[in-house]
């Protein structure tokens, strides 16, 4: 298991179009992955857009990114790099 730490830095937060990129991208690996915000516990399917948009991750959120599996590392950075620059 592996897990990231990442600041969302969209200015609309991880809602509508940078959730569903998030979700596609996470998509795209084997690895279950499950993402929270640092000050809660509640975690989210962050293969689910309703999973994502239940999470509430506004402008500057710290998010915890959990993945577990073969591609977990990559899927860690993949998700990371995508939350704090867009790409």
């Amino acid at each position: 298991m592996q897990t990231t730490e990442a600041v969302v830095q969209d200015p609309i937060g991880l809602h509508a179009r940078p959730a569903n990129q998030f979700v596609k991208l996470a998509a795209g690996f084997h690895s279950v992955i499950k993402v929270r915000k640092v000050s809660d516990t509640a975690e989210f399917n962050a293969k689910s857009i309703t999973g994502l948009m239940r999470l509430g991750a506004v402008h500057g959120t710290h998010i915890l990114i959990t993945a577990e599996g073969d591609d977990e590392a990559d899927a860690c950075a993949a998700l990371k790099a995508l939350v704090e620059t867009g790409s």
